[in-house]
C-alpha cells in the first residue's frame, strides 16, 4: 500500500512538472532512485526518452549534463582533454623550477589543466546532477566498452592521474534508438524501459497539461488526427513534440477546430509535423481531409 502512494505521490509531482508518466514509468523512476541504477530508455525517435532526463534534473532541482553520442565519438569529447595551452605556459614557467621532473610533471599533469567533457563533469559535481547519454546507439562499440566503468562502478580512469571516483553519483539516463543493438554488458548495467508512441489518452492529457490555451475540441481533434497520420508508413512518424509544435501552429493560425479550417491552412501547418520530402509530398489534400472527417 506504501509503494503504491509513493506511486501515485510521484506521478502527480511528475504531472505537476508537465510530464505525464503511466505507472510502470514511474515505478521505474522510483526504483532507479533507490537502486541508483543507470536507466536505458530505448524507442522511436519522438516518443519522448530524453524528455525522461530533463523533468529527472527538474525533480530533483539539479542540472542535466548531457552527452550526445555520434559516430566517432572518443574520451576526448566525452570525458576530458587537457589544457595544451595552460600546460606548455605551465612548462616555461617551471623552467627555473629546481624541483624533480617527476614533481613537475605531476603538477602539469593535474586537475587544474583538465579540460572536463560530460562525463567527468558529471562524476566531479560536489551535488549529484543528471547525466544524460542522449542516443547511445549512434557511438561505436569500443566507446560503448569506455563507458562500462562508470555505468557500474562511478569512476573513470585517467592514464596521468589515476582512477577518479565520483563525488556524487549522477542518475544516469541513456536513450537508444534502436538503431544497432546494444551489448549484453551494457544492458546489465542498467534498468530497462522500451518507451512506446503514447495512446490517445495519454497524448491527449500531454497537449492539455503542456498547451492549456488550446479549446478542448481542438486538442481531441488534433491529437486523433496524429495518432491516424503514424499509421500511414510515413518515413518519419511524428513524435510528441511535433504534436505539440503543430497545436502551437494551430493556435497561431487562429484555429479552433480542424473540420472548421480550411484544408489549404491545415496543409500548410503540416510542416510542424512532417520532417521528410517524402512524408510532405505524400500528404495532401484528400489524405487531409479525410483524416479530418475520421476526428
Amino acid at each position: 500500500m506504501d509503494r503504491m502512494r509513493d506511486v501515485i505521490d510521484l506521478q502527480e509531482r511528475l504531472l505537476r512538472l508537465g510530464y505525464v508518466a503511466e505507472r510502470p514509468m514511474v515505478a521505474l523512476l522510483l526504483l532507479m532512485n533507490e537502486l541508483r541504477r543507470p536507466l536505458l530508455l530505448e524507442g522511436e525517435a519522438g516518443v519522448g526518452k530524453t524528455e525522461v532526463a530533463k523533468v529527472l534534473a527538474r525533480l530533483h532541482g539539479t542540472d542535466c549534463v548531457r552527452l550526445q553520442c555520434y559516430e566517432g565519438l572518443d574520451a576526448s569529447a566525452a570525458m576530458y582533454e587537457w589544457n595544451y595551452q595552460r600546460q606548455l605556459l605551465a612548462i616555461r614557467l617551471l623552467e627555473r623550477d629546481e624541483r624533480s621532473a617527476a614533481a613537475k610533471e605531476q603538477d602539469i599533469f593535474s586537475e587544474r589543466y583538465l579540460l572536463k567533457r560530460p562525463l567527468l563533469e558529471s562524476i566531479t559535481r560536489e551535488q549529484p546532477v543528471v547525466l544524460l547519454i542522449d542516443e547511445i546507439d549512434r557511438a561505436d562499440e569500443a566507446f560503448e566498452a569506455y563507458l562500462l566503468e562508470l555505468l557500474s562502478d562511478f569512476q573513470l580512469s585517467i592514464p596521468e592521474l589515476g582512477t577518479i571516483v565520483a563525488r556524487s553519483r549522477p542518475w544516469v539516463v541513456l536513450t537508444s534508438n534502436g538503431t544497432r543493438e546494444l551489448s549484453d554488458a551494457l544492458r546489465r548495467r542498467c534498468l530497462y524501459h522500451y518507451v512506446e508512441y503514447p495512446a490517445f489518452e495519454k497524448e491527449l492529457l500531454i497537449v492539455e497539461t503542456r498547451m492549456p490555451e488550446a479549446p478542448a475540441a481542438l486538442a481531441r481533434q488534433l491529437v486523433e488526427f496524429v495518432q491516424s497520420l503514424r499509421q500511414l508508413g510515413l518515413q518519419r512518424r511524428p513524435g510528441i513534440a511535433e504534436t505539440l509544435d503543430w497545436a502551437a501552429a494551430l493556435l497561431r493560425l487562429e484555429v479552433q477546430r480542424l473540420d472548421q479550417a480550411s484544408p489549404d491552412v491545415l496543409l500548410d501547418s503540416l510542416s510542424a509535423l512532417l520532417k521528410t520530402r517524402a512524408d510532405r509530398a505524400g500528404v495532401g489534400v484528400e489524405t487531409v481531409q479525410r483524416l479530418v472527417a475520421a476526428c
